[in-house]
């Protein structure tokens, strides 16, 4: 079986000590591409030498996390990613990850949905799938995409940790649902959230070195780790694991254009 993880960012210093054997792992486990989503201005140096380093298994995406819009560097950020963008389109696949997280600062709330709703058309404008991140900001998340839904837009809600009827909402937007390793928990809902939703609608992540499934949950999450979230899914699913990795990473190469 071959996996994707639409969701890893292998680049940061908690695989430092030992990403050779980290790329090792998810090779030997199937997965055969990873997509990097962005963070900050100072992450895409770090990002773009692990694209260079694995090129054909690593993907870059271009954006700004919603947990680094600042008053002060907002204007800054936005423009350097901006020209980042402009100098290779053609090397970020996405727009990510992008959205609003309302967990650990909801003074900049509005900050955030300016940042969101910029770099959408952004993606609309290169012709890009979008990767969203919402934390505790559904009701945020969907008043944008209210405004901002069109067939020129595409891509992953990351992390989906929502009820059934907003499952459907995602979908209805004409996004995917980025299934991880919440999934996996017991507590984690999503077994009633997926139960009766087609596999066309779903991807696979880790957002490594976060959220690792069951049995490794509390630890550093890696790519190699995709196949749990596989099996979990393929139970939730009533579906054989084989149609679950064939599905989803057709749903990802269709979004990302791979």
């Amino acid at each position: 079986m071959n996996w994707i993880d639409t969701h890893t960012h292998l680049y940061l210093p908690q695989f430092d000590a030992d990403r050779e054997d980290v790329f090792s792992r998810l090779k030997a486990e199937g997965i055969d591409k990873v997509f990097l989503p962005n963070i900050e201005l100072d992450t895409i140096s770090s990002m773009n030498s692990l694209v260079e380093q694995y090129p054909g298994v690593a993907y870059a995406m271009m954006g700004l996390h919603p947990c680094s819009v600042k008053a002060e560097s907002l204007e800054s950020e936005m423009t350097g990613l901006r020209n980042e963008l402009e100098k290779n389109p053609e090397h970020y696949v996405a727009i990510g990850e992008i959205g609003i997280d309302l967990y650990w600062d909801k003074t900049t709330l509005d900050l955030q949905i300016e940042a969101f709703v910029q770099q959408i058309r952004w993606a609309k404008e290169y012709k890009k799938p979008i990767v969203i991140h919402c934390r505790e900001s559904f009701d945020e998340i969907f008043y944008v995409l209210d405004q901002e839904a069109g067939e020129d837009l595409s891509g992953i809600f990351h992390c989906f940790t929502g009820n059934h009827e907003q499952a459907q909402r995602v979908i209805g937007y004409g996004l995917h649902l980025g299934v991880g390793g919440v999934a996996t928990f017991k507590n984690g809902g999503l077994d009633q959230s997926l139960c009766g939703i087609d596999l066309k609608h779903m991807v696979l992540e880790t957002d490594s070195p976060y959220l690792a499934p069951v049995p490794f949950r509390g630890k550093r999450n890696e790519s190699a780790y995709i196949p749990y979230v596989g099996s979990k899914l393929a139970s939730i699913l009533g579906q054989p694991i084989e149609e679950v990795a064939r599905i989803t990473t057709e749903n990802a190469r269709a979004i990302f254009g791979i």
